[in-house]
């Protein structure tokens, strides 16, 4: 039998991490994955589909430190079904994806920017804040320094000098 399941999206929430006893780490998540589509009468719409995830080990624990609500992954794993007996006695039961692999797929300045919203909606770093203090002292003519990036340049790419009967295929 083949049970594989293939998804991206993004995370409703932030990862919760915990640890069995013998040390092992199980972190847990949603994701949201959006189709669109025509519907019969031609017009378009959206279908949103809410899936738990479950990681375990070392991916577990990169989820936790670099994952936040609305990270954007690839995530394949397995669908197992859960299921157990609420407090009031009730069996329940549910589907999630049980993570073998996991690829972020936000760009640096997009994660650097929901690490930004963890300090408040803006509200400067704390590295920023130290600098600006060390600076006060500072006269008039000081500007900050730019925030844009330069763009990165094309590393040149030699020219080789090769013979084509030195070449063994």
């Amino acid at each position: 039998m083949y049970n594989k399941v293939i998804l991206v999206g993004n995370l409703t929430r932030d990862v919760e991490i915990r640890y069995t006893p013998n040390g092992t780490a199980v972190a847990k998540v949603g994701i949201a994955t959006n189709r669109r589509f025509k519907n019969a009468m031609g017009e378009m719409k959206d279908e949103t589909m809410f899936i738990d995830l479950t990681f375990f080990g070392r991916t577990a624990e990169v989820a936790n430190q670099y994952l936040r609500k609305g990270s954007k992954v690839l995530v394949e794993g397995r669908l197992i079904l859960e299921q157990w007996v609420a407090q009031d006695g009730t069996k329940r039961s549910r589907h999630s994806v049980t993570v073998e692999n996991m690829q972020m797929l936000d760009t640096r300045a997009q994660t650097q920017e929901q690490q930004m919203g963890d300090y408040g909606y803006g509200a400067p770093q704390p590295q920023m804040q130290q600098m600006q203090t060390n600076n006060q002292g500072m006269n008039q003519s000081y500007q900050a320094p730019q925030t844009q990036k330069p763009m990165p340049q094309e590393p040149e790419i030699p020219e080789i000098d090769i013979n084509e009967d030195e070449i063994p295929f």
